[in-house]
């Protein structure tokens, strides 16, 4: 196995358990023993659990000593809910660890420092792009901006419609795309809706498996607006914890989620609470589904967004163009300049 694919290993790892381990990093681990073949796997485990190199060490026991240690996230050096990973490492005679991503987060950064001067052979970088894109995105912006990352994902015909005229909008995009988005509310620790989407759509904003049923993962419903929600509204049973901001300004929801620990935010509100992010600069990532249909008439993706001339524009990088399903799927970040902490 080469370095690259026990790290490209580790990384699908820490894919796996996104969205459970905030506030924490979502951290895969692998350990390879002097012979080359993999003895250990972990992934970080929720909050006050392991962390993905403990896990891999457990797995591994003796035979990771001599070994090398392939980890998606640098090893921390600090003592927290758990014991530093850097002295774990050290403890069961790990020789060469490499990871993809420096801890940006003061208070657990050096583990690379102390590992070196305990004569481990370590190295930084390793498919660096891929994880930091990937399932440490989220965690990383938080660590250095001090507020959750948030993606805006929306659903669109040809001709920028989410609904009709009369308000109908289901089904905008096909099956696939559909499915995808109970995949990304899966991995998000918050999914974020306005009042009027929960009015007039009875959203529920819970994520469902193949069948449809509930799934195992369940983030937190936000709605968000100062008009209350009728005790019936689904986003009100027991299907997920859900919370009511009652305020308009996006910071402010921020602020408060990321007291509550959110480190991911999944935005899926109409055009007015869409638009008010985007004004205040506070999307970090844009998911959208394009349907190969024309309306011609009815509600556009985004509200006023802070825009009245084309020099305001707000200018994004389209990070990806692929198809889902009929649909075509785009994501796209801030260019350079956009946004704000």
């Amino acid at each position: 196995m080469t370095d690259a694919e026990a790290m490209a290993a580790a990384l699908a790892l820490s894919e796996d358990v996104r969205g459970t381990t905030s506030p924490n990093p979502p951290v895969g681990a692998v350990i390879v023993d002097g012979g080359g073949a993999v003895v250990g796997r972990g992934a970080t485990r929720p909050p006050g659990g392991p962390h993905a190199e403990v896990m891999a060490l457990r797995e591994a026991g003796e035979r990771a000593r001599g070994g090398t240690a392939y980890v998606t996230l640098e090893p921390c050096a600090h003592r927290g809910r758990t014991p530093p990973c850097a002295q774990a490492l050290l403890d069961v005679g790990i020789a060469t660890v490499r990871y993809a991503v420096a801890d940006p987060n003061p208070p657990a950064a050096g583990g690379a420092d102390l590992l070196r001067a305990a004569g481990v052979d370590v190295a930084g970088g390793l498919l660096a792009d891929d994880v930091a894109g990937g399932p440490l995105r989220a965690w990383l912006h938080s660590v250095r901006t001090g507020r959750p990352h948030v993606t805006w994902k929306y659903a669109a015909t040809l001709d920028g419609r989410v609904a009709a005229a009369d308000g109908t909008s289901r089904w905008i995009s096909g099956p696939v795309s559909r499915a995808e988005v109970h995949r990304i509310r899966a991995a998000a620790d918050a999914v974020v809706a306005g009042t009027g989407t929960v009015l007039a759509d009875d959203a529920w904003l819970t994520v469902r498996d193949a069948d449809g049923g509930l799934a195992d993962r369940r983030p937190l419903r936000v709605v968000v607006g100062t008009r209350g929600i009728p005790e019936t509204a689904r986003v009100l049973d027991d299907a997920a914890p859900t919370v009511h901001l009652r305020t308009r300004d996006p910071r402010d929801v921020l602020t408060d989620l990321a007291e509550r620990g959110v480190v991911d935010v999944l935005l899926e509100g109409g055009p007015t609470l869409a638009g008010a992010f985007a004004e205040a600069g506070v999307i970090d990532r844009i998911v959208g589904y394009v349907a190969p249909a024309l309306l011609g008439a009815g509600p556009t993706a985004l509200g006023a967004a802070g825009v009245s001339t084309i020099t305001e524009a707000h200018r994004w990088r389209v990070e990806g163009v692929t198809m889902s399903g009929d649909d075509v799927r785009i994501t796209a970040v801030p260019a350079a300049g956009e946004g704000g902490p």
